[in-house]
């Protein structure tokens, strides 16, 4: 389909885009021999959205996807969906926004996602960079959190912060310089927050107008950095901690 832009991969995934709403979803393909109930389930919950759902052979599959992770189910899909940024957390007293900036590997990416997503974050904010040739490995990573988390797009991390510290929500970055430890740090305000990749961080410039810089305490003298994923898992689960929001 020419309108197609991207292609999502197994069942997780394909279930998410289509109860978040998160992007158009022209075909869902089941392989013809997939009868199992989970499978019989995403049919009837596609058919009551109106999305096509065909029973195809395994050929056609191989056609769209590489490799046999996908589990007898992908679907062709159009561009995501986004929200304004006045829309992040419009419905919270203290919302918790997140912006990954920088992160380039779409593994990491979508593992990121899914730790602040299962915290209890109410949007991410991404930069206008084209993720939809990655949509499917994001969205496989992330268990389907990045389409079932709200999504904004800002020009800047700059931008974006200023959007919200206009709301009244606390700017914050995860920096290892003249930073508080995150276990010290008052997390239950209204928060937008900024994680920068392994290799780069924030910017200088960024974490000099942050109204608070989280730095992540060690058990032992260690001078690297934690991957993206584990650096956001800690901050995640530490402000939902904080919030007393854990189900």
């Amino acid at each position: 389909m020419s309108d197609t832009q991207a292609v999502l991969e197994g069942l997780i995934s394909v279930r998410a885009a289509l109860q978040a709403g998160s992007r158009p979803i022209h075909v869902i393909y089941l392989r013809a021999d997939k009868r199992d109930r989970d499978a019989a389930q995403l049919a009837r919950e596609a058919q009551d959205a109106g999305v096509p759902v065909e029973r195809v052979p395994a050929a056609v599959l191989e056609q769209h996807v590489q490799g046999k992770t996908h589990g007898g189910v992908i679907a062709l899909v159009g561009p995501r969906r986004f929200v304004s940024l006045e829309a992040l957390g419009a419905d919270s007293d203290r919302p918790f926004i997140v912006m990954l900036d920088g992160v380039e590997d779409p593994y990491n990416f979508g593992q990121a996602v899914r730790a602040f997503y299962a915290a209890g974050a109410d949007g991410m904010v991404l930069r206008p960079r084209n993720w939809m040739s990655a949509a499917g490995i994001v969205a496989r990573a992330s268990a389907g959190a990045s389409e079932l988390l709200p999504a904004a797009v800002s020009e800047t991390a700059e931008e974006a912060a200023a959007h919200f510290r206009r709301r009244g929500l606390i700017v914050a970055c995860a920096d290892k310089d003249r930073a508080v430890s995150l276990y010290d740090a008052d997390l239950t305000v209204g928060l937008f927050l900024l994680v920068g990749g392994e290799k780069r961080g924030v910017t200088r410039s960024f974490a000099d107008r942050a109204d608070l810089r989280l730095r992540i305490p060690y058990g032992r003298r260690f001078p690297q950095a934690l991957d993206t994923t584990s650096a956001a898992a800690v901050l995640a689960f530490e402000i939902m901690r904080q919030r007393g929001t854990m189900i």
